[in-house]
């Protein structure tokens, strides 16, 4: 089991413990900040992004080891001088890679389900996204490798890195002193994650607040200014995996429809929203007015049908976990038919939470994998035998009973 999936293990139950002490502090002090689908669909979303990165679905244009290689001067020493310095290379390169994503249309996709929630929780930090496939962060770590600090420091540091930004996604947490100047705050990351005009590409640092300042990015949240929370055009869906290539089938159509072949080639590379005159006028798309009261997606779910989400959800964590332990027993083929029947799932009890009937469409292309999977491994599941199998079997039909009423209410 690689060093990642071995993290989670601690990491998740952390989360989720955090994630009910902020839902049971908010209802005592009778504040709104979660919505059950909203929580659904972010949840689901990291869920995902667990799934691509465990099953390591990435693509890296540059590697840190290359560049180490090939450019190191001299090696650093003591060992914790080098630490320190791999850290603050770390942040360093999550600040413009995040300021990336922000600016340029086509690495918006890459990031924009992390915005994609009109709320601000604990929740909505595990909005990650599976369509940054292409990782090239390396090449802002060159000052790492020119030190010759070594690759295993940041394998480390990685998922460290990644989950000491969860605990300012809240609300809950006011102003925090002299912290405000160093680190990055909930107070820093409201303003960030909000989408007023002041507010806008704001606050990028992601551990240390002063890239910001440095780079004349920053921005302090103001009294009498409350951050409204999403996205200028707004996801309309819970599903995650929409969420995660809507824009760019947006840029995929600009492209196709616009007049010129200059235009064609340049929307990809343009500012995050950019669409050519032409195409924006005769395909105009909904965005926000944040002048106005905003309305927040909803599709007025049934408490039956928030809770059958909730149990599939949970059953599907099971499931991915249940791949982790015993991916390293079956070859690579059997691990990803697994790993798309876990996806499927995904999008149809959130397409269901969305009320779609594609959602029954989906759901029966999963029990055909289901049934090939079946085929292929003499009608057991991935080692599972006996009253276990009995159940999964039992659930895979309620869920598709399940999803056949619930996606089709009126």
């Amino acid at each position: 089991m690689n060093y990642y999936i071995s993290t989670l293990y601690i990491a998740i139950p952390v989360f989720m413990i955090l994630i009910i002490l902020e839902e049971t502090i908010a209802r005592v002090r009778r504040i709104g900040i979660n919505r059950a689908e909203d929580m659904i669909s972010s949840l689901s979303s990291g869920l995902t992004n667990i799934l691509r990165d465990g099953l390591k679905l990435t693509v890296i244009l540059i590697t840190y080891t290359w560049l180490v290689d090939h450019i190191a001067i001299i090696t650093l020493q003591p060992v914790w001088l080098a630490v320190a310095i791999a850290f603050l290379v770390q942040d360093f390169s999550g600040y413009w890679m995040h300021r990336l994503n922000h600016r340029v249309n086509i690495f918006w996709n890459r990031h924009v389900i992390h915005h994609s929630s009109e709320e601000f929780n604990l929740s909505c930090a595990l909005r990650q996204s599976i369509s940054n496939t292409l990782q090239f962060s390396a090449i802002f770590m060159i000052p790492a490798a020119l030190l010759n600090i070594p690759s295993k420091y940041f394998a480390i540091m990685g998922p460290i890195h990644l989950f000491m930004q969860f605990w300012y996604h809240t609300q809950l947490i006011g102003k925090m002193g002299w912290l405000e100047y160093v680190l990055v705050t909930p107070s820093h990351h409201r303003v960030h994650h909000a989408i007023n005009s002041m507010y806008l590409d704001k606050n990028y640092s992601q551990i240390f607040i002063f890239w910001d300042k440095l780079f004349g990015t920053f921005q302090k949240e103001l009294k009498d200014e409350k951050p409204v929370y999403g996205v200028l055009r707004p996801a309309g869906t819970w599903n995650p995996i929409l969420i995660n290539y809507k824009h760019i089938w947006q840029i995929m159509q600009d492209a196709w429809h616009t007049s010129t072949f200059f235009n064609k080639m340049i929307i990809w590379f343009m500012p995050t929203g950019w669409r050519p005159a032409d195409v924006s006028m005769k395909f105009p798309i909904k965005t926000i007015d944040i002048s106005k009261n905003q309305k927040k997606y909803s599709t007025n779910n049934s408490t039956l049908i928030i809770m059958w989400a909730w149990i599939q959800l949970i059953i599907t964590f099971f499931l991915m976990f249940h791949l982790f332990t015993i991916m390293e027993s079956f070859d690579s083929m059997m691990v990803y038919l697994y790993a798309s029947v876990i996806l499927i799932n995904i999008f149809t009890f959130t397409a269901m939470l969305d009320g779609k009937d594609y959602a029954i469409k989906a759901e029966l292309l999963k029990l055909g994998l289901i049934i090939f999977i079946f085929l292929m491994q003499g009608f057991t599941w991935y080692g599972l035998d006996g009253l276990y199998l009995a159940i999964l079997i039992g659930y895979f039909f309620t869920s598709i009973f399940s999803i056949y009423v619930f996606s089709n209410r009126k």
